[in-house]
């Protein structure tokens, strides 16, 4: 956990559009660009009807793990609270795990990743 009970949260797909985090965190996030080291992104079908109808996107981003740092993913890192990231748990569907990562910044944030 962060400092002042904040944690960090990376997004490189759903949660970066606005309608999404106003139906999730009922705010919009602030954060800063940042990338993600050794992963990569596929797609994946998502067949939840709440997170179709909160995203209206049948595709989602899923990063896999590589284990190569020259792989990376950009997105944003948001500032969010405990409370916060269950909310973010409760978006994401089962094929995503949360997990943290390590950042071209020096920073880790939590992610969320395709299960093992």
């Amino acid at each position: 956990m962060q400092p002042n009970n904040k944690e960090l949260l990376f997004s490189y797909g759903t949660l970066q559009l606005k309608t999404v985090q106003l139906e999730t965190f009922g705010r919009e996030l602030v954060g800063f660009k940042d990338s993600l080291l050794g992963y990569r992104i596929k797609q994946l079908e998502i067949t939840d009807p709440n997170v179709l109808a909160i995203s209206g996107e049948k595709y989602h981003p899923i990063i896999v793990a590589t284990g190569n740092y020259q792989d990376k993913v950009s997105g944003m890192i948001f500032e969010i609270t405990a409370e916060e990231l269950s909310q973010a748990d409760k978006y994401e569907v089962d094929d995503y795990q949360r997990v943290l990562g390590n950042f071209a910044s020096g920073r880790q944030a939590w992610i969320y990743a395709a299960k093992d």
